[in-house]
């Protein structure tokens, strides 16, 4: 039977987006990378790429991959920078994590989900393992 673990709640910090236009492409900003592709049908593929660093100073690399989509008009909000209930949104994504700090190596052996939240300066997210 699958059950998910509640592990972590992340705050993502993010900067004013940078829109490239109708492309899959970007550019790496210092210190990670959120890349956003938009489809026509209002998906938004997401692609963040980041470390963070545990209390006890273990650093995790971590990508997260998955999707946020929601009417219209909530979508338009999230890509002006306005606030939009989290409620409105389908905001899921899988994490995968890469660390060489002993007491954190169980990241790299299981599989983790996430339910996010986009506010207009961070990405909350919550985190599960699959168990």
């Amino acid at each position: 039977m699958i059950q998910l673990d509640h592990i972590a709640d992340l705050t993502v910090l993010v900067a004013e987006p940078i829109e490239v236009g109708p492309t899959p492409r970007g550019r790496i900003l210092p210190a990670g990378a959120d890349f956003q592709i938009l489809r026509r049908d209002g998906v938004a593929e997401l692609h963040a790429r980041y470390s963070l660093q545990t209390v006890e100073g273990a650093l995790v690399y971590v990508e997260n991959t998955g999707f946020r989509h929601g009417p219209p008009d909530a979508m338009e909000k999230i890509r002006r920078g306005e606030p939009v209930d989290p409620a409105q949104i389908y905001f899921r994504t899988a994490a995968r994590f890469e660390t060489a700090g002993e007491s954190h190596l169980w990241l790299t052996r299981h599989l983790f989900i996430a339910s996010g939240a986009r506010r207009p300066d961070r990405v909350e997210l919550a985190v599960y393992q699959v168990m």
